[in-house]
């Protein structure tokens, strides 16, 4: 297969910033877009396996940034999508409050709680997670502050006994409760050595005055995003092109201080050359587009910024439920799912 025209390449793979605007935003997806060249524009699976990668940039507890080459724009953003929408989480839904005399309404409190993200949880529709939270605040003493780490993990289920009309009942057999499980969630092998906990003990939930109480029962059950934005494990996802930076001609001595200068996110470095100092590109990924170093009279002409159109930069950040590498793989499953 032939090779395009730099110029007709260029607008084929890159968006140009201009001062005023960008141009050549458009993807060019028509597969004879270049039949007279005698080049193939279409897609292929052989073409898409052999330029498609991922490289992980940064990794840690709660984000990740990472690039995602030789796909389009419209496939990254799907991902993001996911990312943001169809990722499944637990998170309390329903909540059993026996007393609550504190300030807090019932509903603002239950809707408090379920917003606090749970650390090991295993996303399963046929199973449910209760906590248990009781405190008081004696009278007499000073107010007390209730936070997530008041939450209290209860493996055997529900602890709240259900009031029953039949007074015929046997009194020997055991209370029924609101929850009860055939075995403790204690012998499941993810939670031997990792209980499960909010991922943050100091969220505030409420404070108590001397003589207030919260006694309740929290039920954590499976949901995504698009119901509501406490079962989204993930705080927030977006994705950018990779700038490009390119230098037009040599840039040396005061022209070399004065363009780097101009870059607010120190773009630019001066090299030493014995005789001179000349500019040059030391940081393109940290572009933010700002077209400060192509303002100016003949600026343009010296320094060229493009957006590489299918080289996307993606950052991930959790909200501590579950790690950035695990929401990674689970959204590439959905994604897979959603086009098989």
């Amino acid at each position: 297969m032939g090779q395009l025209p730099p110029h007709l390449e260029l607008q084929r793979s890159r968006v140009s910033c201009n001062k005023d605007a960008p141009i050549h935003t458009e993807s060019i997806q028509y597969s004879g877009a270049y039949a007279s060249m005698g080049i193939d524009n279409s897609s292929r699976l052989d073409r898409f396996s052999n330029n498609f990668r991922v490289e992980v940039v940064r990794l840690n507890e709660d984000d990740m940034e990472f690039d995602m080459i030789g796909i389009d724009a419209a496939i990254a953003n799907s991902f993001r999508r996911i990312l943001i929408a169809e990722l499944p989480k637990m998170a309390i839904e329903k909540v059993l409050i026996a007393n609550n005399t504190s300030i807090i309404q019932d509903e603002v409190l239950a809707h408090r709680l379920g917003l606090v993200p749970i650390q090991n949880d295993q996303p399963n529709e046929k199973n449910t997670i209760v906590f248990k939270l009781h405190v008081q605040c004696k009278r007499g003493s000073p107010r007390i502050t209730v936070k997530s780490d008041a939450l209290k993990w209860l493996p055997n289920g529900s602890e709240l006994v259900k009031e029953t009309r039949n007074a015929t009942s046997d009194s020997s057999s055991k209370p029924e409760t609101y929850t009860y499980f055939c075995c403790s969630q204690e012998t499941i092998p993810e939670f031997v050595k990792n209980p499960i906990i909010p991922k943050y003990p100091d969220i505030i939930i409420a404070k108590l005055g001397p003589g207030q109480e919260i006694e309740l029962e929290a039920y954590a059950v499976k949901g995504i995003r698009k119901t509501h934005a406490k079962w989204s494990p993930v705080a927030t996802a977006w994705y950018r092109m990779l700038p490009e930076v390119v230098l037009l001609e040599d840039i040396e001595d005061d022209l070399a201080e004065e363009l780097k200068s101009k870059c607010p996110v120190n773009l630019f470095d001066i090299e030493d050359l014995g005789k001179g100092r000349r500019a040059t590109v030391a940081r393109p990924r940290a572009c933010t587009l700002c077209r400060e170093c192509i303002r100016g009279d003949d600026w343009e002409k010296r320094v060229a910024l493009h957006r590489v159109k299918d080289h996307f930069i993606f950052t991930i950040e959790s909200t501590g439920a579950l790690p950035p590498e695990v929401l990674f793989t689970e959204a590439v499953k959905i994604l897979e799912d959603t086009n098989a």
